[in-house]
């Protein structure tokens, strides 16, 4: 795992092909009962235009139930809110899973410290969705 301090993103190589990292991903929140609002298929929509892109795809998800009680608390978080999860192939093949850091995202909105807990389960979904 790596974080880049610049930008707040966490990346987390998966051992899996992007097909099949998203595919875990909605699994597991499917499991949790988190929606998932939607998955942008990037590489696919480059491809309807005749542009070549690495499989890239971005997962939309969460839950009401853990994200209002943020926006209510810094209605600013809800330009990061739902939570997003984005699953690339580089150019050498490794398939690659990015976040944006809750703590970033703690500082970037002033979060309170005592719901944290609502987005940092993002780091535990990002870990298991790469084994």
């Amino acid at each position: 795992m790596t974080l880049n301090q610049n930008n707040g993103i966490i990346d987390v190589t998966s051992n899996h092909s992007v097909d099949e990292t998203v595919d875990k991903l909605k699994g597991i929140l499917q499991a949790k009962g988190v929606a998932v609002f939607a998955v942008v298929d990037h590489s696919g929509e480059a491809e309807k235009v005749g542009i070549t892109m690495r499989p890239t795809k971005l997962l939309i998800f969460g839950s009401p139930k853990a994200g209002t009680p943020l926006m209510l608390a810094a209605p600013s978080v809800a330009i990061d809110l739902p939570l997003k999860i984005l699953v690339s192939e580089d150019a050498q093949g490794k398939v690659w899973i990015s976040y944006n850091s809750p703590a970033y995202l703690q500082e970037r909105h002033n979060l309170p410290p005592d719901l944290m807990q609502n987005i940092a389960v993002i780091e535990t979904l990002a870990t298991k969705a790469a084994e």
